[in-house]
């Protein structure tokens, strides 16, 4: 079965993985992870309920406690598992993937995630066994927590008054808190969840996907665009003139809330796809920075255990001590509202403050169908190590390696078929020399 990766389960379902699959998942999820009480939530997809149907079936027959949270977004199900004291989650969802896919998103207690190397891979295994109930059957009780997450959510919003905001929900599960946090002060786009996604499909960093966005910020004159992924773990920008906001720079603006205004010093988390923008304009305000995996599992677990303020990444994921060490899209997105606003206080544009923090060209990730994937990452290692020493070299998540004007990263995707490739130089000749150095050394692996 093709659904099983690092982070989560996921794929086409009816095809990478079925009803018997998911049956057996939750039968067999309590032995591995050694829990009986159990938190559960979906997103509005058309094969939540028959997924969360056979879940439920699976969990109670393994003799489970189970509190079902109904349709709610997966850091809803993060903030649940931490703050009520489950020993352990699921969230019924495919986040940003299309519609035909879905999946789910395990946590252990304190909201720890279980991913391939934690759990997933014995899961796996387990499923290939017959499930045997035995004994008294569990339970499910209804479990809404909504007025709570709202209620941890609002203390954190600011005066935004002067900002005016086109939002999009992508039709996901943003859309059910969203207006009880913002109220009528945006102009909303695609605010009511359907998991047909008929207006775009809920990926952010999909341009294509942006588009209407961009447009209603240039038609209303907006200061900020804002779109949320289809589970509301990720969130997304785009400045006044509709231009998209790389994700990882807004690690540096976090700065402002975190390291400035509240005062802390420590440990902020990016990964290995981070601009060196975000590591030169944090470090001066007292930040020690930590480069590690791409990943929830990865990056989740990391701040937990280096005890970092918050952290962040490319994919628009942002981690927050403060919010058990786990991802928001809502709380980025109230922190980073209040920031823009902040700064048009200033009189500064949300482009003018990103231009603030970017100090190179980026390529952004460039996708390359590969089978021999570590095969060309050698490849490209080498070529580029024969001509000069590299000034940093970190191989956990494919290679990061920086030269005194450039630096490139390479990588497997852990969730597609794919090479993923993205590089950073001081001016746009250099990045394009390159780039095309890379594309012209990738071509001999390609078929």
């Amino acid at each position: 079965m093709g659904a099983f990766h690092a982070y989560d389960i996921r794929g086409v379902y009816g095809k990478d993985f079925n009803a018997e699959d998911v049956y057996r998942m939750g039968f067999f999820l309590p032995s591995v992870l050694g829990a009986k009480r159990w938190l559960v939530g979906r997103d509005v997809r058309e094969s939540s309920p028959e997924i969360h149907r056979q879940l439920l079936k699976g969990l109670t027959d393994a003799g489970c406690e189970v509190s079902d949270a109904g349709l709610c977004t997966t850091p809803m199900v993060y903030f649940g598992t931490a703050k009520y004291g489950f020993e352990a989650s699921v969230m019924i969802t495919a986040s940003h993937n299309p519609a035909e896919y879905n999946g789910l998103k395990i946590s252990a207690a304190n909201a720890i995630p279980v991913g391939f190397d934690t759990g997933l891979n014995m899961l796996e295994q387990k499923i290939k066994e017959v499930p045997a109930p035995s004994g008294t059957p569990g339970t499910v009780i209804s479990f809404d927590f909504l007025k709570d997450y709202v209620a941890f959510m609002l203390p954190y919003k600011k005066d935004i008054s002067n900002l005016k905001i086109v939002m999009d929900c992508s039709n996901g599960m943003s859309s059910i808190m969203v207006k009880d946090i913002y109220g009528s002060h945006p102009i909303y786009l695609f605010d009511e969840p359907d998991g047909r996604f008929p207006n775009h499909e809920p990926n952010p960093l999909d341009m294509k996907n942006i588009v209407q966005l961009q447009q209603k910020v240039q038609e209303t004159g907006a200061d900020l665009g804002v779109i949320f992924d289809g589970d509301a773990d990720r969130v997304m920008f785009t400045d006044e003139l509709g231009t998209f906001i790389p994700p990882d720079l807004l690690i540096g603006l976090l700065g402002h809330y975190f390291l400035e205004e509240k005062g802390l010093k420590g440990k902020v988390i990016q990964d290995i796809r981070t601009s060196k923008s975000v590591a030169e304009y944090l470090v001066p305000m007292g930040a020690e920075m930590k480069i590690w995996r791409v990943g929830r599992a990865y990056a989740a677990n990391m701040l937990r255990e280096i005890d970092g303020i918050y952290g962040g990444e490319l994919a628009g994921h942002y981690y927050f001590k403060d919010f058990y060490y786990s991802d928001s899209g809502m709380l980025a997105s109230i922190l980073i509202t209040n920031l823009f606003a902040q700064f048009k206080r200033e009189g500064l544009s949300a482009s003018a403050v990103v231009g603030r923090i970017r100090k190179y060209e980026n390529s952004g990730e460039i996708n390359f169908r590969i089978a021999e994937k570590q095969k060309a990452m050698d490849a490209v290692k080498n070529y580029f190590e024969s001509e000069a020493s590299p000034t940093l070299f970190l191989d956990f998540d494919g290679y990061r390696v920086e030269f005194p004007d450039w630096w490139y990263n390479i990588r497997p995707s852990n969730t597609e078929p794919y090479l993923r490739l993205l590089v950073e130089a001081k001016t746009t000749a250099l990045l394009n020399e390159k780039v095309n150095k890379i594309r012209e050394i990738l071509a001999t692996f390609q078929s």
